[in-house]
């Protein structure tokens, strides 16, 4: 019989059973028991990083929690999914097997939009000088510019290594980097992002993204400097996307010049475009986007197969009335746009002079102009956002209190946008909130297996409260412990 429910599980009892005694790959055997009848060694113990084919007991999104599951993994995606059987014979010790032990797996999680060259400025020891004083957009520009000043490839390697582990830790699998490319900077930030891709490879997918911070018209020589080096960049091996920053021009001129230049680059290198955009909550400044789209269309960029194209910041369509969102969903039509949502560093950036704050709507573009969108973290540890950590479910639950999103269909909409959606945005494939048979199986499973009744059962509440123990499932190896 339990060779039979082996082999119905895709285990050869002989062959596993053999590995386990003989196998070359196995962790020292003289750590194990040698007491007659002892059980073998867990899978984590003896195979921590090796490929998992099976994970049994574990409760699923959007099923009762008093079910248990077993997910079977092939080629790295979801092969199977079947009820848990208690009292089948207990196969957690085999190679290729985890025992979730009832805990919550979920979809992993993906950073929409995170720079990485800018991450612990505020903790790192080489800038403790740079405090904020002010806490504006401008002091952070220019604490940011002396940090920029002093940046060295060890201490962007230190900083850059630390975000994106921690990151792994939450429940990360991918990402989009920003890394800035300047005049002051050269590409040094670049090449540190690049390495940092290369290093990581085998446990988060990260997306390098060459971008322009600075002007690149206003301001003289530097944006000739700046357009040659992003030119250079969108040709460089490994640089995935092309960005920048038109606000940051002088007039609304140049700001248009800066999208065409931008979009440009983007098109002729095949590269996505990712574009920061409209951040200021002027009521009398007509928005950005309505001469992004139509540069983007005036382009034939769905004809002449551009890649993706990312929104961020975009807080002046907070003032937006739904007539406004009507319209804006016509104009966007079939360009690839997706919106990403910053409400960690808008609510500490942006205000009016009477106190008023504002971050895009996000579940509400969703739900009811069918807008492509997801937030992020955006920064970490900088004068543009000091607080705050690397875990993408902590603006998950920001989002909760930001945009009044409690109910059960809100909480899942929010975990999609820090994981099924924020890898949409930026055109990575995802695993849904189904789990469905073919997703990659790109997972993190929550909570320690002692937390009792406060083990997390659902979506609603890790998004409520995601905790901090969690394993991380990458293409279905472990990348976490």
């Amino acid at each position: 019989m339990a060779a039979e429910y082996l082999a119905a599980s895709g285990i050869n009892l002989d062959t596993e059973t053999a590995k386990i005694q003989f196998g070359h790959d196995i962790a020292d055997a003289s750590t194990w028991s040698t007491k007659p009848h002892s059980p073998p060694p867990r899978y984590s113990d003896v195979y921590p990083s090796g490929r998992l084919q099976k994970i049994v007991g574990v409760r699923l999104p959007r099923k009762p929690p008093s079910t248990l599951w077993d997910v079977s993994i092939g080629d790295g995606k979801i092969s199977a999914i079947g009820p848990h059987t208690l009292g089948h014979p207990d196969i957690s010790h085999l190679p290729g097997v985890l025992h979730a032990s009832k805990r919550l797996l979920a979809p992993s999680l993906c950073h929409a939009h995170i720079h990485l060259d800018k991450c612990f400025l505020l903790q790192d020891p080489k800038f403790g000088d740079l405090e904020i004083e002010k806490g504006d957009f401008r002091e952070a520009m220019v604490l940011t510019s002396k940090a920029k000043s002093r940046f060295e490839e060890s201490d962007l390697l230190r900083r850059g290594r630390q975000l994106i582990q921690e990151s792994i830790q939450y429940g990360v699998t991918a990402m989009r980097a920003f890394v800035e490319v300047d005049g002051e900077v050269k590409f040094k930030c670049l090449e540190s992002g690049l390495r940092l891709k290369q290093e990581f490879e085998d446990k988060c997918k990260i997306q390098i993204c060459a971008f322009a911070q600075l002007p690149l018209f206003s301001g003289g020589d530097g944006g000739d400097e700046i357009r040659k080096l992003i030119t250079d960049a969108a040709r460089r091996e490994g640089v995935d996307v092309v960005g920048s920053t038109p606000y940051v021009e002088q007039d609304d001129a140049k700001m248009i010049m800066n999208i065409r230049w931008i979009s440009t680059i983007a098109l002729f290198s095949g590269k996505p475009l990712d574009l920061h955009l409209d951040y200021h909550l002027d009521k009398e400044k007509r928005p950005l986007i309505w001469a992004t789209l139509e540069i983007l269309k005036a382009q034939n960029w769905v004809e002449r197969s551009g890649k993706g194209i990312t929104l961020g910041h975009c807080t002046r369509l907070t003032q937006f009335a739904p007539e406004d969102w009507h319209q804006l969903r016509k104009e966007i039509g079939n360009l690839p746009v997706s919106f990403v949502g910053l409400p960690s560093s808008d609510l500490f950036m942006m205000r009016t002079d009477s106190g008023v704050r504002g971050t895009l709507p996000i579940p509400k573009m969703i739900k009811e102009y069918k807008l492509n969108a997801a937030i992020a973290v955006n920064n970490v540890g900088n004068a543009f956002t000091p607080q705050g950590t690397c875990d993408p479910l902590s603006v998950a639950s920001l989002g909760v209190a930001v945009y009044q999103a409690g109910t059960k269909n809100d909480s899942e909409i929010l975990y999609e946008c820090v994981s099924s959606r924020a890898k949409a945005a930026i055109g990575y494939e995802s695993t849904s909130l189904g789990l469905n048979i073919g997703d990659p199986a790109d997972f993190v499973l929550f909570d320690r297996t002692d937390v009792g009744w406060r083990c997390r059962k659902s979506i609603k509440e890790v998004v409520y409260d995601g905790g901090t123990s969690r394993q991380t499932i990458r293409s279905g190896r472990l990348t976490t412990y």
